[in-house]
């Protein structure tokens, strides 16, 4: 992996500004005889290793590179540049801390999220949503305010059946987030709601209505449920039934079948494991 600490001459000093172009550039101006120099030094070159892919700490010795600090225009030392595509963005001069640089730097550092979000979409690739949906709901608690998130989660949550945590999510983004990869997401989870009301769904729904105790009709309503990936409202019927008869038919083992495929972090999921926990315990 190539270093990200370089000394600035003027042959190499072009190709370290063209550089800023996919990385931020430190230029770091010092001198030996610059006790602030000294100070500054370990702070930068300690913050740079941290972030190697995304910072490039140029050193420029100023007792050896004189033209090339007068080319920049430095005044005093210690001096550092942000330096993103070719042009200073900020800077300052003499010695801050780590924690006044890191603010400075924060812009362009990844996010905490951001992991977590690379892995879910290469997830997403791999068409496993079921692995991507925990990775993008920890991304969410961690960045709450990031429209984006909500918009991929619920996407995922579609391809899973979860369409009432899509449908939750999506009311969430304000009108000026929604952009067409939010349009797309709704329109797959209203194609999704429409293939979920199937007619044997509603003809189930009719005898429910009709007989509202009947657990035979909630059973077969639950599977009917499932089968259109409406896990939710299946549970809620399954644990209805429960709740009257822990051993009525197959509705403990549609209920643990249920719960075991839905993907790992999923709200629905917990809520109903601790409710059968309640139940049985």
């Amino acid at each position: 992996m190539q270093s990200p600490i370089v000394d600035v001459t003027l042959q190499n000093a072009r190709e370290v500004l063209e550089q800023s172009n996919t990385q931020l550039v430190l230029f770091q101006f010092h001198s030996a005889r610059s006790e602030g120099c000294q100070q500054l030094a370990p702070i930068l070159t300690a913050i740079v290793q941290r972030y190697p892919q995304q910072l490039l700490l140029a050193r420029v010795d100023c007792d050896q590179q004189q033209d090339l600090a007068m080319q920049f225009g430095v005044q005093s030392l210690p001096t550092v540049m942000l330096i993103k595509d070719g042009r200073p963005i900020d800077g300052f001069a003499g010695v801050e801390t780590e924690q006044a640089i890191m603010a400075r730097l924060q812009p362009y550092l990844p996010k905490p999220e951001d992991e977590l979000i690379g892995k879910a979409q290469q997830f997403l690739t791999e068409q496993n949503p079921a692995e991507a949906y925990p990775l993008f709901k920890q991304a969410l608690q961690l960045a709450p305010e990031r429209a984006e998130l909500k918009v991929w989660l619920a996407d995922t949550a579609v391809s899973l059946g979860q369409l009432p945590q899509a449908q939750a999510l999506l009311a969430e983004v304000k009108l000026a987030d929604q952009d067409s990869v939010y349009k797309a997401v709704l329109a797959k989870l209203e194609l999704a709601l429409e293939a979920a009301d199937t007619p044997e769904i509603r003809a189930l729904e009719q005898q429910l209505a009709a007989k509202p105790d009947d657990s035979n009709i909630k059973e077969q309503l639950a599977v009917q449920y499932q089968a259109a990936q409406r896990s939710e409202e299946a549970l809620a019927l399954l644990l209805g039934i429960l709740q009257q008869d822990l051993n009525f038919g197959d509705s403990k083992k549609l209920y643990l079948d249920i719960l075991a495929a839905l993907p790992k972090g999923d709200a629905v999921a917990s809520q109903y494991r601790r409710k059968l926990y309640s139940l049985l315990y």
